[in-house]
């Protein structure tokens, strides 16, 4: 894969191939990781530092955007082969990388104890002298390359993204949604949001992605999955369809069979957004590559209507 700007985009192999990315930024013999994935991760990740020329010694940084085991699970046992790391992690997210018992318990509750094994394997907490709580604003150092973090919730709380002057690109985590390859077409890349649980809220999204446009980026580099351009576009797609998920929740929200209705709905949603983006694109291949995505916006929508009705 090219390297843009020292960007390494790293698949890490969670769930499927071009899933799940983890990024190393490199500069003048340091590195710093964006996102690592699950311990399972941990191959790749390092393999990918011995490709770029450096040691493991030479990386300073591994910024996790939020604290979801798919972006920050591997976190603690990176950590340990990264002797003079620290980690970047929002306010609302360091107590749970430092002592993970809580973060563990929330993601058995949404995926099961038996996913959870096979899935994100052991989660390691990271010693609480080698974490940096980045608090809106926060700029990271890359051998003077500036990593700026800002506050973005919508997906999350505990949720920020990172800017790259050098690249003028963005490192989004969920907050500029999910982008899978095998939807491109010939307009570029297919997105969709994520509202997986438990703590969608749109208006904050609308807002975040907003925020993220201000500076006109360049591309954007999403955890699922890689390298993405035409930002404006993809965040209007974004904001469409933040709506329409919305409006669907709330048709079906005192429904009996609710999350069936949601699940049905959303894929309709996004099956004719795809039909609409490329019109070669089968309806199974859109919900094969989608339903894991779709099963988690439901249940996200279903924790939002019923934190709103509250």
């Amino acid at each position: 894969m090219s390297v843009d700007h020292g960007i390494h985009t790293i698949d890490t192999a969670f769930q499927r191939d071009h899933f799940d990315a983890a990024y190393l930024i490199v500069q003048d013999g340091r590195g710093a990781f964006v996102d690592c994935g699950t311990s399972h991760s941990l191959p790749n990740l390092l393999a990918c530092v011995q490709r770029a020329g450096l040691q493991p010694a030479d990386v300073d940084w591994l910024i996790v955007t939020h604290v979801h085991l798919d972006h920050a699970g591997g976190a603690g046992a990176l950590m340990q082969h990264l002797p003079n790391a620290r980690l970047v992690v929002h306010p609302r997210g360091a107590q749970h990388m430092i002592d993970p018992t809580r973060l563990i318990a929330g993601a058995t509750a949404v995926y099961g104890e038996a996913e959870i094994a096979r899935s994100y394997g052991q989660i390691v907490p990271v010693p609480a002298e080698r974490v940096v709580v980045a608090d809106d604003g926060h700029c990271v150092l890359l051998a003077g390359r500036e990593l700026l973090c800002i506050d973005t919730p919508g997906h999350a709380r505990h949720h920020f993204c990172v800017w790259d002057q050098a690249s003028r690109s963005w490192f989004t985590g969920d907050t500029f949604g999910l982008s899978y390859r095998e939807l491109d077409g010939d307009a570029g890349a297919f997105i969709i949001p994520t509202s997986s649980p438990v703590q969608f809220e749109p208006e904050a999204l609308h807002a975040s992605i907003d925020r993220l446009m201000a500076r006109n980026p360049q591309a954007m580099y999403l955890t699922h999955y890689g390298r993405v351009e035409g930002t404006a576009r993809l965040a209007g797609d974004l904001h469409e369809q933040i709506d329409a998920m919305v409006a669907i929740a709330r048709q079906c929200a005192d429904l009996p069979e609710r999350h069936r209705v949601l699940v049905e709905a959303l894929s309709a949603l996004y099956v004719a957004r795809a039909r609409k983006h490329d019109r070669t694109l089968a309806d199974a291949e859109v919900l094969r590559a989608l339903d894991m995505d779709i099963e988690l916006n439901a249940q996200g929508l279903a924790c939002w209507l019923d934190r709103d009705k509250r």
